[in-house]
């Protein structure tokens, strides 16, 4: 082993003056491919802030959404406050209930003559062919 100490180095030393030039163009081009780097990785993290599955074009049609939501919400809860106080009003109140009466069931008081409109036929039935 010893005597192939001297191959070895002289190996090695040839590998090194054929990678010196190489080693020196890359420490001078330090700046360039430090910037280039840079660069890049700023480009793509603009690229991923912006456009990513939680980018900012999906934040803001997700925050759209949201107040679209809120809005229907909103209406909702006041479609149902109206019907609470309808049932309240059907369960307690004497003329609610009368309304109700006459108009779905077309309940009349005596003497009382209620005019009931025929129901039209509807477009495209057998009724409006004839």
């Amino acid at each position: 082993m010893v005597e192939h100490a001297p191959q070895a180095e002289a190996l090695f030393q040839r590998w090194g003056e054929r990678a010196r030039p190489i080693a020196c163009a890359a420490y001078a081009a330090r700046r360039r491919l430090a910037t280039t780097g840079v660069a890049l990785l700023t480009g793509w993290l603009f690229l991923h802030v912006m456009f990513g599955a939680n980018g900012m074009v999906v934040y803001r049609t997700k925050r759209a959404e949201y107040q679209n939501l809120l809005v229907e919400i909103q209406r909702l809860q006041k479609e149902n406050d109206q019907y609470t106080r309808q049932i309240k009003s059907l369960q307690t109140d004497p003329e609610a209930i009368e309304k109700e009466a006459r108009e779905e069931l077309h309940y009349t008081k005596p003497g009382e003559v209620v005019y009931v409109q025929p129901a039209q036929p509807r477009p495209g039935t057998d009724a409006a062919r004839k």
